[in-house]
């Protein structure tokens, strides 16, 4: 079998002239055509010894990489062979226990398939991760935990130069996704209650099956201690071809073996204590949760946290409140979270206590677009659908806008978080050309699930699973609803009334919201001379029923609000220039186009302790140069500015570099816009 390669440069005089034509063809380039023409010999000499120039040679390919490709295209045809058959009978309805048996196989020959092109790839460039650890330790990034009572496996303290680099990653996340996103960060509890636990069903799935040697009590994962034991035969090369097809088989399907399957293989194997090497004991349930006691009674059982998601799914009527009640919103959790893993490896990939950053974000199921898709939709992004994975194919490149309208990827919102990620993963020194999302396939799915990808980062040892972005549909939010009686649902308002026919009863139900503000013409239309009166009397009344939080700017935790007076289009470009430039800023900002008055947007922003807020009104739009208005929490004045000086006050007056008396000084006080609607 024969490649051919090709080069073209600007041959050095000595490699033009020691090129050997039996290694392939020279082509010169013909000027006039603009076309490359081969040289004939006549034509090698010094007058050609700048010209650009191509030589195509061909290269031998020796009779082993023949043979291997023949087995890995064997073995991708085999692989398709097999998904096409699960996939025929999913669309049947066939029983469980065929689809059972042939996704097992699908698993197997996906592992041979996979296990085969790793051989066959590139050597990636040589990498001693031992000097890196030893660099990492030495220098105190991070060391074991008790050090000098001879350390706990899965427990490390972080030096100086590691705390400053975690809190530089947890900096940039929060500025990426919750400032840029405005999300809504909340910090539950590191303690939780078995019945959370339980009805998220983490005290009955989140487990491994644990061995211990028998003489040591030492503690091994089962599948793992099968999985490295048959590796270690797999290496021995006198292995019959029967042998290693058996083995290959074992390990392709180690994910699917339950405990006493397991036992039996562990058995047949001779597999033994790797330190030890003493014999085993038999399997048994181990759950990854830390267990504890909440009280002096210890009546009350519970968990140290095994991820952050369950503290945003129970506090989810707080956060739609939060958002106004509508949909969509974002809520974000950053924190430690604990899994009692059975045999802790691979250096901090592996540990029992660890950081973990999780976003959930809450979307109408009849609405998966999202505001922001387009600015990721030209992100190109290699991808590794789960069909690929099936039928043995590459990953591929393709732009987030592509994959979202080809159906590779469900929706815009999964699009759109896809896109996000990677620039995240950028911004923090990750490779690009070793950053992939992979699929999960539909074995690997929850039955709840509707669309899952894997951001994974090709390591030292290997693909690594980084970033997970799953839609999990309304399955959290159900389960505690349904364990609770507390109904997590949000209402999303219709733009025309809906008509429902029930058990063959018509019902149409309409509701109308009426909100009274007193209107400044109208009342001094009615009042005339008095007019003045009435108003200072109303707005006496609604300031003492409003109640505010009054925090410094420098650590209230929002710094700013953005209030367009209309929802017209016209306003959409003005909030948007606004917002983008508080991100630039890091001043934390919340955008509130709700329908109620202006006043009560203003009582809501006070409430919470913003200390400033910018509203866009008719002569945002109206009037050149385009201004907005500045208030002041606890004066209630206001300020005019034009848009591109208003996110630097702000910044300058969060950081205290200037008072809000200077800035009144210097820019006057607001008494009332000028226009009004078209």
């Amino acid at each position: 079998m024969n490649t051919l390669f090709v080069f073209r440069r600007l041959f050095s005089k000595t490699q033009f002239f020691a090129r050997n034509p039996s290694q392939g063809y020279i082509f010169g380039l013909d000027s006039r055509r603009n076309i490359f023409q081969p040289l004939r010999s006549l034509e090698w000499g010094l007058e050609h010894f700048s010209k650009s120039i191509i030589f195509v040679g061909i290269k031998t390919m020796s009779a082993d990489n023949a043979e291997n490709s023949t087995i890995l295209e064997n073995l991708r045809k085999s692989l398709k062979e097999q998904g096409d058959l699960v996939r025929k009978l999913k669309a049947e309805n066939a029983p469980a226990p065929d689809l059972e048996v042939a996704i097992k196989e699908l698993k197997v020959r996906k592992k041979a398939f996979e296990t085969k092109e790793k051989e066959m790839a590139p050597k990636q460039e040589k990498f001693e991760r031992s000097k890196l650890e030893d660099l990492l330790k030495r220098r105190f990034f991070f060391v074991p935990s008790f050090e000098i009572y001879g350390g706990v496996a899965g427990l490390y303290d972080y030096g100086p130069s590691g705390c400053a680099m975690e809190a530089n990653m947890i900096n940039i996340w929060k500025s990426h996704f919750v400032l840029e996103e405005q999300m809504l960060e909340i910090r539950a509890s590191l303690l939780t209650p078995h019945s959370v636990l339980k009805t998220s069903g983490h005290v009955d799935r989140f487990a491994d099956f644990m061995v211990k040697d028998i003489k040591t009590g030492d503690c091994y994962r089962a599948d793992h201690l099968l999985e490295g034991h048959l590796e270690k035969l797999l290496a021995d090369k006198k292995l019959e071809e029967e042998k290693r097809q058996e083995y290959e088989s074992v390990i392709g399907q180690v994910d699917n073996y339950g405990m006493k399957e397991l036992g039996e293989l562990l058995k047949k194997y001779n597999t033994k204590s790797p330190v030890t090497g003493n014999d085993l004991t038999d399997p048994v349930e181990f759950n990854l949760m830390f267990s504890t006691s909440i009280g002096p009674s210890g009546l009350i059982p519970g968990f140290l946290r095994p991820e952050t998601a369950q503290g945003i799914f129970v506090n989810f009527k707080r956060l739609l409140e939060a958002n106004n009640g509508r949909l969509p919103f974002a809520s974000a959790q950053i924190g430690p979270a604990f899994r009692n893993e059975i045999s802790p490896r691979s250096g901090l990939l592996r540990v029992r206590e660890f950081t973990l950053a999780e976003i959930e974000h809450f979307v109408d199921p009849s609405d998966k677009s999202h505001p922001k898709f387009e600015n990721v939709s030209s992100q190109t992004l290699r991808l590794f659908p789960s069909e690929h994975q099936i039928e043995g194919k590459p990953p591929l490149e393709i732009t987030v806008g592509d994959a979202v309208n080809q159906k590779i990827v469900s929706s815009q919102t999964m699009g759109y978080f896809l896109g996000r990620v990677f620039l995240f993963l950028l911004k923090v020194g990750a490779d690009p050309s070793k950053i992939r999302f992979r699929q999960h396939m539909f074995n690997e799915m929850a039955h709840y699930a509707c669309d899952c990808w894997d951001a994974e980062l090709l390591t030292s040892y290997g693909w690594i699973e980084c970033v997970g972005c799953a839609d999990r549909a309304c399955y959290d939010l159900s389960v505690h609803t349904k364990a609770t009686g507390e109904r997590l649902v949000a209402q999303v308002d219709l733009e025309q009334s809906v008509s429902l026919t029930i058990q063959h009863t018509f019902i149409r139900e309409m509701i109308d919201v009426v909100e009274i503000v007193p209107e400044k013409p109208a009342v001094g239309k009615a009042f005339k001379k008095e007019g003045k009166i009435v108003m200072d009397y109303l707005a006496q009344m609604d300031k003492d029923a409003i109640k505010w939080l009054s925090l410094p700017p420098a650590v209230a935790p929002v710094k700013c609000s953005v209030l367009p007076l209309s929802k017209n289009k016209e306003f959409s470009q003005f909030v948007k220039k606004l917002s983008e430039s508080l991100t630039e800023l890091d001043i934390s900002h919340k955008v509130d186009d709700s329908s109620g008055s202006i006043g009560r947007r203003y009582a809501r922003t006070d409430e919470i302790a913003i200390p400033f807020g910018i509203t866009v009104d008719f002569d945002t739009v109206n009037k050149e140069p385009h201004s907005a208005t500045l208030r002041e929490r606890n004066s209630t004045r206001q300020i005019r500015a034009q848009i591109d000086e208003l996110p630097t006050i702000v910044s300058n007056l969060v950081r205290g570099k200037v008072t809000w008396s200077v800035i009144e000084a210097q820019y006057g006080l607001f008494e009332g816009q000028e226009t009004g609607a078209k």
